[in-house]
């Protein structure tokens, strides 16, 4: 047997019709389906997309207090204040070199580097 052998399974529209009907009257689990009919998971999902069972889709709900609405609120305007400090801080940086180079430049020096050097300044 090679290693790119593996059994391909169609199943017919009826069966996962038969399927999804046996999920809705609840008398077996997803799982529990999965086992029986050796389906992965991941198929009967594509299969309850494809036929738009929504209703059969795992759901969730997240339960939060308004103290945590509130920090998620806080920490989400911290996270656009630093960004804000951090392009900033990019772009003085960036200044900075352009205003090197032009002094560099004016001053005769072959490189930045050199008028680093020159003016003890840490490249």
């Amino acid at each position: 047997m090679y290693k790119n052998d593996k059994v391909i399974r169609r199943y017919s529209e009826p069966f996962k019709l038969k399927i999804l009907a046996e999920l809705t009257t609840g008398k077996h689990t997803k799982s529990e389906l999965c086992k029986l009919y050796s389906i992965a998971p991941t198929t009967v999902n594509v299969w309850i997309k494809k036929y738009n069972r929504k209703d059969l889709m795992n759901t969730r709900v997240k339960v939060e207090t308004k103290d945590e609405i509130s920090r998620i609120k806080a920490l989400q305007k911290e996270i656009e204040q630093l960004k804000k400090l951090l392009y900033k801080k990019d772009l003085d940086a960036l200044v900075l070199d352009s205003y090197l180079e032009v002094a560099a430049e004016d001053l005769g020096y072959k490189s930045v580097l050199e008028l680093k050097k020159k003016l003890s300044i840490k490249p």
